[in-house]
């Protein structure tokens, strides 16, 4: 190929050769017995080729990766479970705790109140609001359990945020290079309604608490305990203290990381399940 061509025509030469094993006016000759096999080798190698990428093309149509586009469409569908799942799914009135307990006794609650769904002021204490202002608020909603003693009560809450994939990876790298889940400052705040087990249940009363931000959907899972009598506690642990081998705080020992974190792992999952099959009636 030369690497020019004629003045203005944009195209490179291209001549031909005589091929090896062919002479002018005289009759076609067998081409040499080196050349026979790496022709055939290049053939079959051609052939192996085609039939690698076809059948991966093959594979991935049969396996159904969700590409970005899927990825996308998850993470826009859980941002409106809020308004279009109803409250017995994303909160279901009792929920089974197999191993969440204690040394892994299982655990059963019972939901005794649903906040109406709001937006965020007034939710959270203010350094915690300052933390999560980054993703905005679109809605909160809130549910409070007792256990099947109804010794403790708990709130979950679901934060649906108006951030995207982006902004959620950046709250959730900052939580966590930081530290801000574990801060006593950034507890988030219980819902006591009024006439339950949960009606003295206000900040003075939160014993142990966990928060999560995910990055596959705009949303931000956190829960937090109190015994049910309304005792004050003046040392609140967080969930992922209180479960460490050894934690002697009276919120450790009773178990309220567990109920604060159980709760909140059950409801989160509830969540990604009803993300990933929205019509699936709950069990």
């Amino acid at each position: 190929m030369a690497p020019g061509g004629p003045p203005g025509s944009g195209r490179p030469i291209v001549s031909f050769g005589e091929p090896e094993g062919y002479r002018e006016r005289a009759r076609p000759r067998a081409l040499p017995a080196w050349i026979r096999p790496r022709v055939a080798a290049a053939a079959a190698c051609v052939v192996l080729g085609l039939g690698l990428i076809g059948g991966a093309v093959t594979g991935s149509w049969l396996v159904g990766e969700p590409g970005p586009s899927g990825t996308r469409d998850s993470f826009a569908a859980a941002g409106g479970l809020w308004h279009s799942v109803p409250v017995d799914r994303l909160f279901p009135p009792t929920v089974e705790g197999q191993g969440a307990g204690p040394g892994g006794a299982d655990r059963t609650w019972t939901r005794i109140a649903v906040a109406p769904d709001t937006d965020c002021e007034k939710a959270f204490d203010p350094l915690l609001s300052k933390a999560l202002a980054p993703v905005g608020c679109e809605r909160l909603l809130r549910a409070t359990y007792t256990d099947a003693t109804q010794s403790y009560v708990t709130t979950v809450g679901l934060l649906f945020t108006k951030a995207d994939a982006t902004a959620m990876s950046a709250l959730a790298k900052g939580f966590k290079d930081q530290g801000l889940a574990d801060r006593t400052d950034l507890m988030p705040r219980p819902y006591a309604a009024k006439g339950t087990l949960a009606a003295g249940f206000g900040t003075e009363q939160r014993a142990s608490w966990t928060m999560s931000v995910l990055t596959d959907a705009p949303v931000v899972v956190y829960a937090v305990s109190g015994w049910a009598d309304g005792r004050t506690v003046d040392d609140p642990q967080p969930a992922a203290q209180a479960l460490t081998s050894g934690a002697t705080t009276a919120s450790a020992q009773a178990g309220l990381g567990n109920e604060a974190q159980g709760l909140a792992d059950r409801v989160e999952r509830g969540l990604r399940k009803t993300v990933s099959s929205p019509t699936e009636q709950p069990s």
